[in-house]
């Protein structure tokens, strides 16, 4: 099991309940001091005590078993509004929001979420035809044509 493994499931096994979850572990060797990311996040929303509590435990595990040899930084954080979707658990938690979707293809559509089911998510996409007003389109799309999504910000 490599490091990043170990390291998502000592973040997993830390975690307040169910509704929390590990979205991302990132380790980054950077010569004398390595840099440990881990992102998590909650279906309801995640708050800085949680983080906190999440970087003690992790920490003190990390150390008692010595998985890093040399010193290092450990960040416990929430994904930022500019970091992609990237599980299911994400889209279900930000229905009802505007997105930017990258597709594989190249095209990119901003919309906003209706509906996650295993295979796709379904976005409400302004479409203009030739001479007519623009109108509301539902959009499927698969999961596995998306290359990015992002959440946009509303300042209204």
């Amino acid at each position: 099991m490599s490091l990043k493994q170990t390291i998502e499931e000592i973040a997993e096994k830390h975690l307040p309940d169910d509704s929390h979850f590990v979205v991302d572990v990132q380790v980054l060797d950077k010569g004398s001091k390595s840099q440990v990311k881990i992102l998590i996040d909650a279906d309801a929303g995640l708050n800085i005590d949680t983080c906190a509590t999440v970087s003690r435990l992790v920490g003190e595990e990390i150390e008692a078993k010595e998985l890093l040899s040399n010193a290092y930084v450990l960040e416990v954080s929430s994904p930022g509004l500019d970091f992609p979707l990237s599980s299911k658990r994400q889209y279900l938690k930000n229905i009802g929001r505007k997105l930017k979707v990258s597709l594989q293809d190249g095209k990119d559509l901003e919309g906003e979420l209706l509906a996650v089911g295993d295979a796709e998510i379904r976005l409400k996409v302004k479409v203009k035809e030739k001479g007519k007003k623009a109108s509301e389109e539902e959009m499927p799309l698969p999961l596995d044509q998306i290359k990015k999504s992002i959440v946009l910000v509303s300042f209204k």
